[in-house]
């Protein structure tokens, strides 16, 4: 089977069937990015660590729209980058700066998610940042950190600030730049941007209306990983991906191949 559009052979009988989902997962992943608007041309990056010890990963082909996308389309790199399976596509190594320094500290995460939308640099411009004044908001600041601005993030020297500064959030605002999540699946970094992007939407919406902004009681953050478990029956991003998945298999199944 191959890709009907750019003529991509399938890999899936190369991989093993764990490999296999995963690509299949984050390719699902890239379209859903370019079906909510997300997406900017051909860049920013949404990378999947491969189960193992070698600390390979999954990366988009460079050039390429994130609604063009397919499970065999996928790059599988080292953690400089390097491809380590034959593809006519290349990598951006400068692209991959930003999450390797991520995976590098974070073994807790399978993902990472970096987006450019208007919403989300907008609010990453405000000296304040992200304001307690909407539900999707308090989810967000539950988890939240912050990386000042360095120019183009393709220089390796802006690793370990970039880490020191992330912890052990899961929402990283780049301020000036754009929006991060990361999550232990890609279900879960998926959902995590959705209510990211969604509480900079909102607070835009807000802000355009000129009046005084009331603010949710910091007590309710507190309490907000225990609401967003509930919420979800303790499984994150997982409840909604089947969904989500139906929803790119009715516009185009042409991701899974």
């Amino acid at each position: 089977m191959t890709s009907t559009c750019l003529n991509i052979p399938s890999v899936q009988h190369l991989v093993s069937p764990e490999e296999w989902q995963l690509r299949v997962d984050l390719a699902a992943c890239y379209r859903l990015v370019a079906q909510y608007g997300w997406s900017d041309l051909v860049f920013t990056h949404i990378s999947a660590r491969l189960p193992g010890p070698e600390h390979h990963f999954l990366i988009n082909p460079y050039g390429l729209m994130f609604d063009e996308i397919t499970a065999s389309s996928l790059i599988k790199v080292d953690m400089d980058c390097t491809k380590l399976m034959e593809s006519a596509f290349p990598v951006n190594p400068a692209g991959f700066v930003i999450h390797s320094a991520v995976h590098a500290v974070r073994p807790d995460v399978q993902c990472v998610l970096h987006t450019h939308t208007r919403a989300g640099v907008g609010v990453a411009a405000q000296k304040n940042g992200v304001l307690p004044i909407s539900q999707q908001s308090t989810f967000v600041l539950a988890s939240l950190a912050y990386h000042d601005y360095e120019g183009v993030a393709f220089r390796e020297a802006e690793a370990p600030r970039l880490q020191a500064d992330m912890g052990k959030a899961n929402f990283l605002m780049l301020r000036n730049h754009g929006l991060l999540t990361c999550g232990a699946t890609i279900a879960d970094a998926f959902l995590s941007m959705y209510v990211f992007e969604s509480a900079c939407q909102i607070q835009l919406a807000a802000q355009s209306g000129g009046s005084e902004l009331t603010q949710v009681n910091p007590q309710i953050i507190e309490g907000v990983a225990h609401a967003m478990q509930v919420q979800t029956g303790g499984l994150g991003g997982q409840f909604a991906w089947p969904a989500l998945l139906r929803k790119l298999d009715r516009i185009d199944p042409g991701y899974r191949s």
